[in-house]
Parts: C-alpha cells; sequence; structure tokens
C-alpha cells in the first residue's frame, strides 16, 4: 500500500509487521533485509537517493540522501533489527491500536525513531531542503553495531548527528558505555567424597565476587557524571561444574562493566586485574584470571553543543519543553562521537518499553518527534 509522502505513522505502521529480529541474537530470525527493501522502496517514492549497503550478508543497510548540497551536513540514524518476541503479552508482529498507542516488537525500540526522522527527511526536502540530510537506517544495533561500523567506514560524515533511539522526546546528549570481561578460577576435579583431593572452583570464586562487591558498592559510586549517575557493574553469568558428586574444575563469571565517559577499556581491564589480586590475598594460591571479551565506548556532546542548542530550539518551536537527559542504554551515538562527528539522540518512545514483554508507543508522540525533527534539518542544514 502507499504511503502519503512524509507519513511517520503511515510508515511506522507498515513497518513493525516486518519480522526484522536480529539473527546474531536469535538464530534462525530473518534479519533486516525485508525492512531494509521495504523502506528503501518507500523512500524512493518520498524522491529520496537511496542507496543499500551491504553490511553483512543479506543484511543491508540502507542509506538516503537529499538536499541541495549547499549547506551544513546532518545525518539521522536509526537500526531496523529488533530482539527476541518471547513471551511477549501480544502479537509481536501487528500494527495494533488502542487509544493512541502501537503495540508491537520494535515499535519503542525504535522502528518509531526510525520512520519519524525518515518521513522528516521527506517534509524537509519538500520543503526546499538546504545543504544535505543522510538517512540512515542500520542494521545490528542490537549486538555488535556492524551497521552502523559499516557506514563510517565507507565514509559517510556529516556535521552533526542525532540518533532516534527513544528519549519521549528528550535530548540526550550522553550515555554510559560497557566492557564485558570474563574471569575463570581453574580447581581440581575430584570424587565428592574426597575433600583432601578436590579444589572447589565455584567456592573459589566466592573471593571474586567479594572483591566485584567491594568495588561495585565502595568505588565506582565516587565516579560519577552530571546527567549518568555513577559507574556501575553486575555479575551477568556463572557457570562450572560437572555433576553432583565432583569437584568442579573450573568457574567461569561474566561481568558487564558500565562505563562513564572518560574511562577507557585500558582503564577497566586495569581495575580488574586489581580484583584478581584482592581475591588472590584473600585465597592463596588461587589460579584466577580475567579477559577482554567486548567493550562498546560511551558517549557524550556537550549540552553546549550546536546541535543540543537547535533541537532545543525545534522543542520550543513546536510547544516541547526542551529536557537534557543522560541516556540509559548503549547506542550508536558513541561511534559516531568516536568518529569526531558530535551526536544525541532524540526520538519518540519509552526506553523502559524496549525488549518487553509489553511495547508500544505513542503515535502522538511519534507525530511530535517528526514535527521537532523536520524543523531541525531545515534551520540546520541552511545554516
Amino acid at each position: 500500500m502507499t504511503i502519503p509522502n512524509g507519513d511517520a505513522v503511515g510508515l511506522l505502521r507498515q513497518m513493525v509487521t516486518i519480522d526484522s529480529r536480529n539473527p546474531s541474537l536469535t538464530p534462525g530470525a530473518p534479519g533486516e533485509a525485508d525492512a531494509a527493501n521495504h523502506l528503501a522502496v518507500v523512500m524512493r517514492s518520498w524522491g529520496m537517493q537511496v542507496e543499500l549497503q551491504e553490511a553483512a550478508p543479506n543484511r543491508p543497510n540502507v542509506i538516503a540522501r537529499t538536499g541541495t548540497g549547499k549547506g551544513p551536513t546532518l545525518l539521522f540514524n536509526g537500526h531496523l533489527d529488533v530482539v527476541d518476541v518471547q513471551h511477549m503479552a501480544h502479537p509481536p508482529f501487528d500494527d495494533t491500536v488502542r487509544d493512541g498507542k502501537l503495540y508491537a516488537r520494535g515499535s519503542s525500540d525504535m522502528k518509531g525513531g526510525v520512520a519519524a526522522m525518515c518521513a522528516a527527511a521527506a517534509r524537509a526536502s519538500a520543503r526546499g531542503l538546504q545543504g544535505t540530510l543522510i538517512v540512515a537506517a542500520v542494521v545490528d544495533e542490537e549486538f555488535a553495531s556492524v551497521g552502523t561500523r559499516a557506514l563510517l567506514a565507507a565514509g559517510v560524515t556529516a556535521d552533526a548527528a542525532v540518533v532516534t533511539e527513544p528519549t519521549q522526546l528528550a535530548i540526550g546528549p550522553a550515555h554510559r558505555g560497557f566492557t564485558w570481561a570474563e574471569f575463570l578460577v581453574r580447581g581440581r576435579a575430584a570424587h565428592g567424597s574426597r575433600y583432601d583431593l578436590g579444589v572447589d572452583a565455584i567456592m573459589q570464586m566466592n573471593a571474586v565476587l567479594t572483591a566485584l562487591n567491594a568495588l561495585n558498592s565502595d568505588i565506582l559510586p565516587a565516579t560519577t557524571h552530571a546527567l549518568l549517575g555513577h559507574a556501575s557493574l553486575h555479575a551477568s553469568i556463572v557457570e562450572g561444574g560437572t555433576g553432583w558428586s565432583t569437584y568442579p574444575d573450573a568457574c567461569t563469571l561474566r561481568i558487564e562493566r558500565r562505563t562513564l565517559p572518560g574511562e577507557s577499556e585500558r582503564d577497566v581491564m586495569n581495575e580488574l586485574e586489581r580484583v584478581c589480586a584482592s581475591a588472590r590475598a584473600q585465597v592463596p594460591g588461587l589460579d584466577v584470571s580475567v579477559r577482554h571479551v567486548l567493550t562498546q565506548p560511551p558517549s557524550d556532546v556537550p549540552v553546549t553543543a550546536l546541535i543540543v542548542q537547535g533541537l532545543e530550539r525545534a522543542c520550543s518551536a513546536h510547544g516541547i519543553e526542551p529536557r537534557i537527559e543522560g541516556v540509559s542504554a548503549w547506542t550508536d551515538a558513541a561511534l559516531f562521537n568516536e568518529a569526531d562527528i558530535p551526536a544525541v539522540c532524540f526520538g519518540p518512545g519509552d526506553m523502559r518499553l524496549a525488549h518487553a514483554a509489553e511495547e508500544w508507543i505513542a503515535l502522538e508522540e511519534v507525530e511530535r518527534a517528526t514535527e521537532v525533527l523536520t524543523d531541525l534539518a531545515l534551520t540546520w542544514c541552511s545554516r
């Protein structure tokens, strides 16, 4: 069905019916290709120059451009992938609307934001957009961000970016990063009756957990950010043991350390090496090691940045009181900032509904976000 030019709600209602679960999170899931191809058709029908970029096999980014090219460049970014749908309280891929709310997986996280940014680009283009507006709907943000990484690796750049993650129309200039790390404690396997031979790796992991708890409760609260609160960590997964009557010869603990702007991967790993040293001091002879698994950087743009000010003015122009808040979750904004493209988050929807059993978005909020983003594009690109 044809969608009228710049109809954000119409586009959203079509997009949520397309299953775009991330196959890196859900083996056998279809991925983003159907959603990307559909969006590309719509954007072309709205007069955009559109290309599909294969970020991974059968997982294309959609990159659309509009404007005269005579002026600054602005980039809108959002992801097409969604998480699994197990235990959802409503059909995941219907466009069910009740009381002005659309219920579907990905409605809030973040096809609402994608629809708003695409419709805003069409509306701005129809009003004679100066400069250049790039709209990038990317894959895999929910896992390893191969979509935005491929976008940047291809040389796509801009003077500023807005990532339309769900912020309930607040302006989010900062969010935490994270480091995943894995501790390994080695023991000695033995029959459960042979306490004289066995070394219980699971019991010994308690020394690591004790040291991590002290770090989390006594040290990390002192590392703070004005918008984000303090640094933190949590134990995510513990694995070990082979049977009821066998001393476990190994125990693995996986943790996530949420980082603040200014903290690096090296800082965190040095911190975790000190945790190992503390655990060894508690348990003489403890065989413990820690290895790095993955780091995604934090994101931080000054509240005085031009893109923040531009969003504040656009919000005010449409009767929305500008709110500057830290964003609770990690987003691709960090990758743009790492590439020297100032990026902030702003979009419709509520991050608390992301990945939830009940996910919905208020359609009025989608429309208001579209109006703000249209205004931002027109004013930014004509500076």
